[in-house]
């Protein structure tokens, strides 16, 4: 009999692998974990968290705007990057510890320190540690892809912009997928020149394309310069700023460039592939409905899967292999129908199918609908809401729900439940509006545009 000292011993200390090793420890399992930089990953570290509370630190200046119609007046408001982002800091320090805390509450024998995979149950450590495993869980994540061009070097990513010292006067954010989007809103809102570029026809590329018009002529209404079917090609610098080029020649000086052109997951350097575990072109690793790699007893989850770069999914992904491995209990992850935001400005909340998806499997029928939210009656804001239902014409089933505005991530997480349970158009006209509320609008819709 194999002696091993471990169980289970996880790489990666972000949402997924720490779900994993600290539900697998509650059942009983001997876990390891092994975490280079800090716990909680790029959601808590370098993504969602922080992105959020500097979202709502850019709203309020939409705050401040509206309020003068309903009476307030206001002096001069001033706002201070610094005190954002050491308040920013300390608040990811406390959550970091919540995450360290709760592994060790669990059992979990924590190695802050690098792992790699030497063969299909060894682990080793950078400070040379060595240990046996009887199962392996990859959890690394991904990391920012930086475009190849001349002065690259210069710019930064998303994982460099929460920790700048300065609020920069004037950026360029290359990229058009949700990232970009959403700096692009927060440094906009915070008072940041901001140039977008992107390549394609139209950003964030893979939503309906409702969505994406709406949110993009809102960004252009509210001051961000959104360049499409235009890309850099080169960085240089030029005295404390940079100089950028645009493919069409176009220059532009900036104190900083952002790329946000896409991620890539983090493999390299693992010893995985060497292992005999199947990647993708990608580096991404390919698992099957159980998590479980090409190796037997190698498994992975979250962002390094190449499944959705979603924290929620990363969670359900490690959770549901420590029930299946560890309690007995056969769970499969559950990706049918995922709910999820965009926090640009205005906010997006998507679930389902897009128009074209649902158009690709057959007849359907679409209720949209715009209108001033109520805010901005008084306020003076001409920025619309926008609701958009796709219904099966064959059986009235809601195939997708799409919205833009104010609360619009709130709403959608709701009505991903009833979706997941099947609900058809006449649930939704059966049920009870709430008034005065946007979200009335998804149950008072009767009438198909198309």
């Amino acid at each position: 009999m194999t002696n091993f000292d471990f169980d289970l011993f996880v790489i990666g200390g972000g949402s997924g692998g720490v779900r994993a090793a600290r539900i697998a420890s509650q059942h009983g399992a001997k876990v390891g974990l092994a975490e280079e930089f800090r716990y909680g990953g790029t959601c808590v570290i370098r993504g969602c968290v922080p992105k959020k509370l500097m979202v709502y630190a850019s709203s309020f200046a939409d705050a401040f705007e509206d309020s003068h119609g309903f009476g307030w007046n206001t002096g001069e408001n001033t706002f201070d990057w610094g005190r954002l982002i050491s308040n920013k800091d300390a608040e990811i320090s406390r959550l970091e510890n919540i995450y360290r805390s709760n592994l060790t509450k669990a059992g979990v024998n924590v190695f802050p320190t690098r792992a790699i995979v030497r063969d299909a149950h060894t682990i080793e450590l950078a400070d040379g540690q060595v240990f046996r495993t009887k199962h392996i869980l990859i959890a690394t994540g991904g990391s920012p892809v930086v475009p190849d061009i001349p002065g690259a070097e210069y710019g930064i990513t998303s994982n460099e912009i929460f920790d700048l010292d300065r609020q920069p006067g004037r950026i360029a954010i290359v990229g058009g997928g949700y990232i970009a989007c959403e700096f692009a809103g927060i440094l906009n809102g915070l008072g940041t020149h901001v140039l977008q570029l992107y390549r394609g026809e139209q950003i964030l590329r893979g939503f309906d394309d409702d969505i994406r018009n709406h949110v993009a002529d809102a960004m252009r209404e509210r001051g961000v310069s959104l360049e499409l079917q235009r890309d850099v090609v080169r960085v240089e610098k030029d005295g404390d700023g940079l100089k950028i080029t645009l493919d069409n020649g176009e220059t532009h000086v900036v104190d900083h460039i952002m790329f946000a052109t896409g991620r890539r997951a983090s493999t390299d350097g693992l010893g995985v592939k060497e292992t005999g575990v199947k990647l993708r072109e990608n580096g991404s690793i390919v698992v099957d409905e159980w998590s479980q790699t090409s190796v037997p007893s190698i498994f992975a989850v979250g962002d390094v899967t190449g499944r959705a770069a979603l924290t929620p999914v990363a969670i359900r992904d490690g959770h549901a292999f420590a029930d299946t491995m560890f309690g007995n209990r056969g769970v499969r992850a559950y990706e049918g129908v995922i709910a999820t935001a965009i926090f640009t400005q205005p906010e997006a909340g998507t679930v389902g199918m897009t128009e074209a998806e649902a158009r690709e499997q057959g007849e359907v029928e679409i209720y949209r609908s715009t209108f001033r939210p109520m805010i901005a009656t008084l306020g003076g804001g001409s920025e619309k809401m926008l609701m958009k239902m796709i219904v099966s014409k064959t059986d009235q089933k809601v195939l997708g729900v799409h919205i833009v505005g104010h609360g619009a991530a709130e709403m959608v997480q709701l009505i991903a439940i009833p979706m997941r349970m099947g609900a058809t158009k006449a649930d939704f006209d059966a049920t009870m509006a709430v008034h005065p509320t946007a979200a009335e609008e998804l149950v008072t819709m009767r009438v198909p545009v198309e």
